[in-house]
């Protein structure tokens, strides 16, 4: 497909969040887009790290799919995409709820555990249902600088 960017890919996947809801007990601000758009917002705003960024706003894409082992759906979506990193951390981001002493022991001398750490801080924080956010394209655009980190 002539012309078709990781940016057209990563947007495409984005768009399919658009409406797909959520538990309410545990998302009260709605569909997985604008928890995914609150996530990035959070995190450009308390981390200088494009990896984490970009994170926050992937993690859940495999929701669009299944929302039952979306975090390993995801990882395998941008396996090949994005950087090792991203993936892993798409992949582990709700080890840290799920198993939390199991994970930082697993992952005690792993240089990403405090970026995973930091993802689920966003990934928590990411549930407003009154917030404002940006669009897609937007935060894409502001991802753009940093093609050379996030890229696979």
């Amino acid at each position: 497909m002539t012309g078709f960017t990781l940016y057209d890919y990563l947007l495409s996947l984005l768009h399919d969040l658009d409406g797909v809801q959520q538990n309410p007990k545990y998302h009260p601000e709605g569909d997985a887009l604008f928890h995914s758009l609150q996530a990035f917002e959070i995190a450009r705003i308390h981390s200088p790290d494009p990896i984490l960024w970009v994170s926050a706003l992937v993690h859940d894409v495999g929701k669009a799919v299944e929302s039952r082992g979306h975090e390993y759906i995801g990882a395998e979506m941008l396996k090949g995409v994005l950087s090792d990193d991203v993936v892993w951390l798409v992949q582990h981001h709700l080890d840290l709820m799920t198993a939390p002493r199991r994970t930082r022991h697993r992952f005690a001398h792993d240089p990403r555990l405090p970026l995973l750490r930091q993802l689920r801080r966003f990934d928590v924080l990411g549930r407003d249902p009154n917030a404002l956010t940006m669009s897609a394209e937007q935060a894409l655009h502001l991802l753009k600088p940093y093609h050379s980190l996030i890229a696979a």
